[in-house]
């Protein structure tokens, strides 16, 4: 069932995105532009424009939030049984927002961000959209094949698998397909596959995008089918869902064990007490970050790696999101010794390689496709 959205805070359509053009020599000319018009994010950008004309930043939290925080790399460990979970232990890495892009996301970042999801040796690893950079301070064009090329570096052996985000439809929805099916990534678009071996088996779910269409004054109308995708599930396994944005989760019912969602970016820029205000969502700081719980029902939110409207992050670094299922204990398995080094606590490292640990902070037959990719 597609569904047309208002998010509070997005006034005015996106500009629309101009790639760069190719020189004769095959180069690509400098960084991307917008075309005039208004973001719907632009009130980040203004916020922060507003805050340093008066002074109440300071030119350290500038530079914190412009040049430090994008660069830093968490990954947050999560440990949990939801109700209905009896397939016994998975593990889970989530990588939400490559937007990929200079400042931010260079080629260099994703590498960083691909071997360090590799070194924690996930049973299945989920991308969950939105895979570029649109804004308007873009510096370093990354082409889909190569962002996708370091996406397909990805190993784990139930998988590798996407959904789309608001920014993929928004800017080329039929390039970021085809650099997702020439890496050979499945992307699951209100599809539902089962994966795992005997006791062990679950279904994976994929949504639709709930912003893919913009209608002008913060109206859209999304591609996401929850009922279409949940009837596909035709056993009693336990449901993971995979969704973009948050936002469906009050509609999920007890059925799926957990939704997993990135898109906000954790707020990106959390000035103390109005932060809440510039997370896209209908539900303002409700469904912004981390494990949320409402009703029995599981969801984690990640707080993803890259930017929109502004290559600014200020109180929310990146994230790489590893979720450990059917575990509760200190005394679980720990499968990698990047694993075990980011059991309650983050592990930090600045995407330029230099490793630091915070403690103390919070912790296409898609059938065949998983035949093929199981190896991996």
């Amino acid at each position: 069932m597609k569904r047309s959205l208002h998010i509070r805070g997005l006034k005015g359509p996106m500009r629309p995105f101009d790639p760069p053009k190719r020189r004769d020599d095959g180069t690509l000319t400098s960084a991307p532009r917008l075309a005039p018009g208004r973001s719907p994010l632009d009130s980040l950008g203004l916020l922060l424009r507003g805050i340093g004309a008066a002074g109440l930043s300071g030119i350290g939290t500038a530079v914190h939030a412009a040049a430090i925080e994008p660069d830093r790399l968490v990954t947050t460990s999560y440990r949990l049984t939801p109700p209905g979970w009896n397939a016994g232990r998975l593990s889970v890495t989530a990588i939400a927002d490559v937007h990929a892009g200079g400042p931010d996301m260079t080629v260099g970042h994703i590498r960083r961000v691909v071997d360090r999801t590799n070194a924690l040796r996930p049973d299945l690893v989920v991308l969950l959209g939105d895979y570029i950079a649109d804004h308007r301070f873009v510096t370093e064009y990354v082409p889909s094949e190569v962002w996708a090329g370091e996406l397909a570096r990805l190993a784990a052996p139930l998988g590798v698998w996407a959904v789309l985000g608001n920014h993929d439809w928004w800017h080329d929805v039929g390039a970021v397909r085809r650099a997702l099916k020439k890496a050979g990534i499945p992307c699951l678009e209100n599809q539902a596959v089962l994966l795992g071996e005997g006791e062990a088996r679950f279904w994976i779910a994929g949504l639709g995008d709930q912003l893919a269409h913009r209608l002008g004054r913060g109206q859209f109308r999304g591609e996401d089918d929850l009922p279409g995708t949940l009837a596909q599930v035709t056993t009693d396994h336990p449901v993971i869902l995979l969704a973009h944005e948050p936002d469906i989760f009050v509609h999920v019912p007890p059925r799926v064990c957990l939704t997993i969602a990135g898109h906000t970016h954790g707020g990106q820029i959390r000035i103390p007490f109005i932060w809440p205000r510039f997370v896209p969502s209908r539900y303002g700081a409700r469904f912004a970050h981390g494990h949320i719980v409402e009703d029995g029902r599981h969801m984690i939110v990640s707080a993803g790696l890259g930017t929109t409207s502004v290559p600014v992050r200020l109180g929310i670094p990146p994230e790489i999101a590893h979720i450990d299922l059917g575990t509760r204990a200190a005394t679980d398995r720990i499968k990698s010794p990047a694993l075990a080094q980011c059991r309650g606590e983050h592990l930090e490292d600045d995407l330029h390689g230099t490793g630091r640990s915070n403690k103390g902070q919070h912790q296409a037959d898609l059938q065949g496709a998983a035949a093929d990719r199981s190896g991996r």
